[in-house]
């Protein structure tokens, strides 16, 4: 079948039709409707392009007679529109006939069209946190302006299910009949596509401006019948702006390279040939209950000096990742970004992957093979900012400051040196909202990872600001309600049409409400990032062993929202990154130079960090949330840190901030220092595949039973019971305890399921793990049973009944 392609171009008083699946030959004709908001009457615009026909929206009159029911999701398709219309074609009523077929064939094969559910009424946060009906008034104004903008698209969008395939109508589309081109450039006075396909010659193929600045150009197949545009060639669009003639990479472009001694990148017009489109093989895998998270970035997975391709590591680091017991894999710097160094978080091109790592059809071949493993495949989404280039980004597209982003210093983050969307603009919803939903639909994401969310939910962009967790900090008019609108939107969009996809968001403030549904009134996302845990164990790897609190440790752990899912992480990629160091080179530093083989004596300062290191991710998995992270390398104590190649730079207040010559030798991950047997590294590793394991087998972070049974600073001893298990930690630096007693909540036998010491994880061996403990009744650190253990210095022991199945 060939689709008549419903343009929807508009601003907010717009209704564009869906896309309908037809008989008719949509290549001569594209039809499409929009309403206009007046205040008298409605008109119908009706913009007919072809290669015979200009693409000027023409208007013409319509009857009063327009009905628009209150409820669009009443109507599997979203489009429940009635059109009484003077002039109605033979074509179009048969292109909505040949649809409700279709939705007809769908219903008796029972399958569900795919709608997002209407909002709820958005007041179950007060009955989750009472605290927050002193703040009604701010939430439920968020609430009713999200509400609005359910109800304003369904009205003028058909529905949020349709306004988020913008990429079917902006950018390049191909039809049988040849290629539409469409580009939102409201500043631009004139437009014109050029490229490799005709010369670059600007005269060659202009393109018209519709009433809503939207940009169009058609064009035919050639005689030979294939495309005008050859699959792989480079374009770009001229536009004559208020700030003169400049080119630009479409903004919906779905692929862009850098070429060989070029700085700007160009745009790929990427359509393969059938035969060359990679077709998935296997089904996604269904949402973990527990989520254990691989962080991981392509370009710096080898063990060489080099940016890695897709292919390299779905042959060589998926099947690690798999082995080491992870079930989710979080793939950075995905979205094209023409500076390396910016680990991908100063994107270019949205809707295009990053060409230094390989081809779409190659990234598809990735996730296909993690879901052929069973990991699940999260993205790192980034939405709360762009890179500021003008050449191959978004800033300044159409010439002017206020296109995709706020004007002025609203628009401008000084630290980050990129630009700030306007997430109340029509448009600019539209293309984020679509961007997100391109990955999952097109790539088969299984989710993400939204970046600098907290940059996003308020205007100071949480710079110098120390959250407290009082409520006024988060409801105020610091508060960027039209940011929270769009993440609530893009949760709501993502779970209604993807129910097994998962949205963890990065935020340090402690917004309440953040995790909850959004029809129970909540921001929308399935877990929150732990950010405070890195920076505490940051704070405490700089106090002496004599001066750490197990109370302070506890409270940081445990400092997170009831019924509000955490992931937990000792250290991400943040902290990896030059200019700090990782917790392993904060434990050890230079002695990882020298005595981390086994064959050499070790030092007091290895022996210390080999245990620490171990005893710092089990707690941190132990007590930190209902997820764990970890990136890639730092299962085995990674050594050194981060540092993208670079050449020096002169600033202009004329100083230099030294490069390293554009050298790979520190943006690369050795793995093989973590399988090689004859060094400490592989203890760490082992220890490491055996939290994840442990987890797996208990399931222990997402168990509902959590008691703190002792925290003691004068032992420097924390126990607590974690689902079905019993944590020890030690975190004395001399003293061992014999016949140490510990409560629990059941009686029974039990046994050592993971011990920190064992010599497979470097350690000096000092307990029984063939050991059986017996419970003796009676309260004990308010438990109703307790049994007596060996606890060693600077260890970590798991107990388990040892009757668990």
């Amino acid at each position: 079948m060939v689709v008549i392609h419903g343009v929807s171009l508009t601003p907010r008083f717009t209704l564009p039709s869906r896309p309908l699946n037809t008989g008719f030959n949509a290549g001569n004709s594209t039809l499409s409707f929009f309403f206009k908001k007046h205040p008298l009457s409605r008109k119908i615009f009706a913009g007919k392009q072809s290669a015979e026909f200009d693409s000027s929206s023409q208007a013409i009159s319509a009857s009063e007679k327009v009905l628009v029911p209150d409820n669009l999701d009443d109507d599997p398709r979203g489009f429940s529109q009635i059109f009484d219309l003077e002039s109605q074609t033979m074509e179009y009523t048969e292109a909505v006939r040949t649809e409700d077929q279709t939705m007809n064939v769908v219903k008796e094969r029972g399958v569900k069209p795919r709608i997002v559910p209407p909002p709820g009424d958005g007041k179950k946060i007060y009955e989750i946190d009472p605290m927050l009906r002193t703040y009604n008034n701010h939430l439920d104004y968020r609430y009713g302006q999200y509400k609005r903008l359910r109800e304003e698209i369904d009205k003028y969008e058909g529905g949020l299910e349709a306004f988020s395939r913008g990429y079917e109508k902006l950018g390049f589309s191909r039809s049988d009949a040849g290629i539409t081109y469409r580009e939102w450039a409201p500043g631009a006075k004139a437009a014109s596509l050029i490229g490799d396909f005709n010369n670059w010659n600007s005269n060659a193929d202009i393109m018209t401006r519709n009433e809503f600045g939207v940009w169009e150009i058609f064009l035919p197949n050639n005689t030979d019948g294939s495309p005008a545009i050859p699959h792989g060639s480079r374009v770009k669009i001229r536009m004559d702006t208020p700030s003169g003639i400049k080119d630009s990479i479409p903004a919906w472009i779905k692929f862009s390279v850098q070429a060989p001694g070029e700085i700007p990148f160009n745009g790929i017009y990427y359509d393969p040939p059938e035969e060359e489109k990679y077709v998935f093989k296997h089904p996604q895998p269904k949402r973990p209950k527990s989520l254990r998270i691989y962080e991981a970035h392509v370009g710096m997975s080898s063990t060489e000096p080099m940016v890695n391709t897709y292919a390299n590591f779905r042959d060589d680091v998926l099947p690690r990742i798999k082995k080491l017991g992870y079930n989710a894999v979080q793939i950075m710097a995905i979205q094209e970004h023409s500076y390396y160094a910016s680990f991908g978080y100063h994107v270019t091109n949205f809707f295009a992957p990053s060409s230094r790592c390989g081809t779409p059809e190659e990234l598809k071949s990735l996730i296909d093979r993690a879901h052929e493993l069973g990991l699940v495949v999260l993205m790192d989404i980034v939405h709360s900012h762009a890179s500021k280039n003008t050449l191959d980004g978004l800033n300044m597209f159409d010439g002017t400051d206020a296109h995709y982003f706020h004007s002025g210093p609203r628009g401008y983050h000084w630290m980050w040196d990129s630009r700030l969307f306007n997430y109340g603009s029509w448009e600019v919803l539209r293309y984020l909202l679509s961007n997100a939903r391109w990955w999952l639909e097109e790539y088969k994401f299984d989710g993400f990872r939204f970046d600098g969310v907290t940059s996003m939910m308020y205007t100071h962009h949480g710079l110098s600001v120390g959250f407290t967790g009082n409520y006024t900090e988060y409801f105020g008019l610091e508060t960027d309600v039209d940011a929270v609108n769009y993440l609530m939107l893009v949760n709501d969009m993502i779970h209604g049409l993807y129910p097994e996809a998962i949205t963890v968001g990065e935020d340090v403030s402690g917004m309440p409400t953040f995790c909850i549904p959004v029809q129970d009134g909540g921001v929308g996302f399935d877990y929150r990032l732990h950010m405070a845990i890195a920076d505490k164990w940051i704070e405490m790897l700089k106090k002496r062993d004599e001066d750490w609190q197990m109370g302070d440790i506890i409270y940081t752990l445990t400092n997170r929202r009831w019924s509000e899912k955490c992931i937990s992480y000792a250290e991400s990629h943040d902290q990896a990154l030059v200019g700090d160091k990782t917790i392993a080179f904060w434990l050890m530093d230079k002695d990882m130079y020298d005595f981390m083989a086994v064959d050499r004596p070790s030092t007091p300062l290895i022996d210390r960090g080999i245990a620490l290191h171990k005893m710092i991710r089990l707690i941190t998995m132990g007590l930190g949330g209902e997820g764990y992270l970890n990136f890639m390398g730092n299962e085995f104590g990674h050594p050194e840190w981060i540092d993208f190649p670079r050449g020096e730079q002169r600033l202009s207040d004329g100083s230099v901030i030294p490069g390293n010559n554009f050298s790979y030798d520190k943006c690369r991950r050795r793995f093989d220092l973590g399988d090689a047997d004859y060094l400490r590294y592989r203890g760490l590793q082992e220890f490491d595949q055996a939290m994840q394991h442990l987890e797996e087998n208990y399931a222990f972070m997402t168990s509902e039973h959590q008691f703190i049974s002792r925290k003691d600073e004068a032992d420097r001893v924390i126990v607590f019971e974690r689902g079905d298990l019993v944590f020890v930690f030690n975190f004395h630096w001399t003293s061992s305890y014999f016949d140490y007693r510990i409560g629990c909540s059941k009686p029974g036998k039990y046994k050592i399921v993971l011990d920190s010491d064992d010599p497979l994880f470097g350690g000096f061996n000092r307990l029984d793990r063939k050991a059986e403990y017996f419970t003796y009744d009676g309260l004990y650190d308010e438990r109703p049973c307790s049994f007596m253990v060996y606890a060693p210095c600077r260890t970590a022991v798991v107990y388990a009944l040892a009757n668990h199945d």
